[in-house]
């Protein structure tokens, strides 16, 4: 079965571009095109997609309040964010808002399908070379209570899974976190399902963020 794919972008020529570009690679299908994020919510519940491809920066709606809304939905389809700014301060709220995956626009093709197939199986997606950045910007926000951190939601978790969730946070991928501990990669794919599982979250960017912002983690230390 293909993955359905809404292109979302207030430039027509980008669509378009990724439009011909994805519809030739197998497994990919695209519904639907939207201009604003207003559209694209709409669109969103008339096409029932899989993946959203959502631009930030976009009039009417931008892409953040878009993907807070569709991600709100029972239906939850994923969202990549695909933008031209790595440090644009939206990024960092569209993942919040519930975005599965975050991309330069000017990634390679192959990256970008990739990227695709893996949010649609519930993976998360962050551009390497912003993971960092990303992870310090989480650190760095003053937690909005007072009081020390409350890590006691974590307790749920195994020693093995409090494991994992430190690896994950620091942004290593699966297989990274499998050499690391030893492990099949496909070990610690279960090891992070139940944790995603026992959080109630939906994929790693959720369980990253709150493992930083309810100071399970400690933060991290400046990006180079």
């Amino acid at each position: 079965m293909s993955i359905r794919v809404v292109l979302v972008d207030d430039q027509e020529m980008v669509r378009t571009g990724f439009r011909m570009v994805l519809e030739d690679q197998d497994g990919l299908e695209i519904v639907g095109e939207a201009e604003d994020g207003k559209a694209a919510v709409e669109l969103a519940a008339q096409t029932r997609p899989d993946v959203l491809l959502m631009d930030v920066r976009m009039p009417l709606m931008d892409g953040v309040e878009a993907t807070r809304r569709i991600c709100g939905t029972g239906e939850r389809p994923r969202v990549l964010i695909l933008t031209t700014f790595d440090l644009d301060e939206y990024v960092y709220e569209g993942l919040k808002a519930g975005a599965s995956g975050f991309l330069l626009k000017d990634s390679p093709v192959e990256e970008i399908v990739a990227a695709i197939r893996h949010i649609h199986e519930g993976d998360a997606v962050v551009a390497p070379r912003i993971t960092r950045r990303l992870l310090h910007h989480f650190t760095a926000e003053p937690s909005s209570t007072a009081g020390p951190p409350d890590t006691g939601f974590f307790d749920q978790l195994t020693p093995r899974e409090h494991e994992v969730l430190q690896l994950v946070a620091r942004g290593l991928s699966n297989a990274e976190i499998a050499q690391e501990l030893v492990l099949s990669e496909g070990t610690v794919k279960i090891h992070v399902g139940r944790i995603l599982t026992k959080l109630d979250l939906r994929d790693r960017v959720q369980a990253v963020v709150l493992a930083y912002q309810s100071g399970f983690i400690a933060a991290a230390s400046p990006p180079e």
